[in-house]
């Protein structure tokens, strides 16, 4: 029989003789921070849940037939109702993967693309000119959204996201102003 000599980190249980068990996944919080399993869709993961954000926002909004005024509010209470949810999922999948910011956690690109969305109104072109935009800031992380990066847990994985949808929703200010 082999004797531990360390105290196995939190979560690890360690059986006398054998490799130590798995830690236990929190359910809900994976189930959010991958979108339902989008995260783990290939290539692309965060391209999967930009794109099921954007498809999700036009079919509600259309089903809806809500003006553009209401639209923009349902929009942004829908990206902080993620936000709020996305933030301790992602931290804990963040924990319990061992992984820093992993590529399936994805819910902040869901958050991200409905900020941009916000702006957009209810129009497939719309739609399409936000997806691309969200994506291109998303990849691109120009400044100061890569800092976002440096926070801590669940707060970094969603803000830089946040801010990469900032961008998207003052290009699209701009394209409503002149389109």
């Amino acid at each position: 029989m082999t004797r531990m000599t360390e105290l196995p980190p939190p979560g690890v249980r360690v059986y006398e003789g054998g490799p130590p068990a798995p830690a236990a996944r929190t359910g809900w919080a994976w189930m959010v921070a991958t979108v339902l399993g989008v995260g783990r869709l290939k290539p692309g993961p965060g391209t999967w849940a930009s794109l099921a954000a954007t498809v999700i926002w036009y079919t509600g909004l259309e089903a809806l037939h809500l003006s553009n005024g209401t639209a923009v509010w349902v929009t942004l209470t829908g990206a902080l109702l993620v936000v709020l949810i996305g933030i301790p999922a992602a931290t804990i999948v963040e924990r319990e993967s061992g992984q820093p910011d992993p590529g399936f956690v994805v819910i902040d690109e869901v958050a991200g693309q409905w900020v941009t969305l916000a702006a957009a109104r209810v129009g497939i072109g719309y739609a399409l000119a936000a997806f691309v935009l969200f994506r291109f800031f998303d990849i691109v992380k120009p400044w100061p959204v890569r800092q976002l990066e440096r926070l801590k847990g669940g707060t970094g994985i969603m803000f830089d996201d946040l801010g990469a949808g900032i961008y998207g929703l003052l290009v699209i200010l701009l394209l409503r102003r002149w389109w």
